[in-house]
């Protein structure tokens, strides 16, 4: 049987996560082969600039939609947070599957939680979303640049060029490194990225038995609430040079999503909420995008000082 073959970056999550979707794909069909074609992008490559002074997240998965256009691979793994909210022309997101623990991760060998922080301390995160978050809470902060995989990023705390560094708890779990995370920062009150902790399967939009081959791995809450997300980042144009945060939850039929603009330099949070019929996942989101904007997301998703 023809092997399924999944491009993926090669960093140690990137990694991990090939190999779960690797290993649920061989759990519905023990006699066709999963190979994993690992590859390394652009973003993987400049580490010494924002993500947003060279091109965005997009970067993650250029590479791996070039793979599956040559033939070289069949379907692609990525963090969903990481995939722009317009696809390139003829691909399609084939699957999310179940979430792990959404929630920013706040770890530090020394302190115990944001509140915990000595003025004036290094706080290490290449987010702006972040940064913000950070800006608003505890303007006494230093908060500096860090980027890198997982382990480059607890590599540079443990030597000391950081005092705290925040991360995502769904990656430090999926790591078998959940044992150091001092806080998971709570929602509403620390929103984390659209789609944190969900993974999604990348197909080319007319590849039939690719799709087919994912569907069964499709969790049906967790695309309901993803699509919540991405529907209000898509409203507000949201990519990773705007900080933009959205986190929704499903219970007994109804989403609620809670969204965020904020500002890193001033430290200005701008928030709304809303609820609604899971069937009109879209809908609110898009609601709730009209809603920031309406509060005055827009002069700052666009650069200008609010009225």
């Amino acid at each position: 049987m023809k092997p399924l073959r999944i491009a993926t970056r090669r960093s140690a999550l990137a990694l991990w996560q090939a190999e779960h979707v690797a290993a649920r794909l061989r759990a519905l069909q023990p006699d066709r082969p999963v190979e994993l074609v690992p590859m390394t992008t652009r973003g993987d490559r400049i580490l010494d600039r924002p993500l947003a002074e060279i091109g965005g997240k997009g970067l993650f998965l250029k590479e791996l939609e070039v793979a599956i256009q040559h033939g070289e691979a069949d379907i692609a793994v990525h963090s969903m947070k990481d995939v722009p909210m317009q696809l390139e022309a003829g691909f399609a997101i084939g699957a999310v599957l179940e979430r792990a623990d959404p929630l920013d991760a706040f770890v530090s060998n020394h302190y115990a939680g944001i509140e915990a922080l000595t003025p004036g301390v290094r706080v290490g995160t290449s987010s702006l979303r972040r940064r913000s978050l950070l800006r608003a809470l505890r303007p006494d902060l230093q908060v500096e640049d860090l980027r890198g995989n997982v382990n480059t990023r607890l590599a540079k705390l443990d030597a000391g060029e950081f005092d705290a560094i925040i991360l995502a708890c769904a990656g430090l779990d999926r790591l078998g490194m959940g044992d150091r995370i001092r806080a998971r920062l709570p929602a509403p009150r620390w929103l984390p990225a659209v789609a944190q902790g969900a993974i999604g399967i990348e197909v080319r939009a007319d590849d039939v038995a690719a799709r087919d081959a994912v569907a069964p791995l499709v969790h049906a809450e967790t695309t309901l609430c993803v699509a919540a997300e991405r529907a209000m980042n898509r409203v507000l144009q949201g990519s990773c040079d705007v900080p933009i945060a959205g986190h929704a939850t499903l219970e007994a039929g109804r989403l609620s999503l809670h969204g965020l603009v904020g500002d890193p330099l001033a430290g200005r949070l701008i928030r709304a909420e809303g609820a609604d019929l899971a069937s009109a996942a879209e809908a609110l989101g898009e609601r709730v995008a009209l809603d920031l904007l309406a509060r005055g997301a827009d002069a700052i998703l666009h650069g200008r000082q609010p009225r």
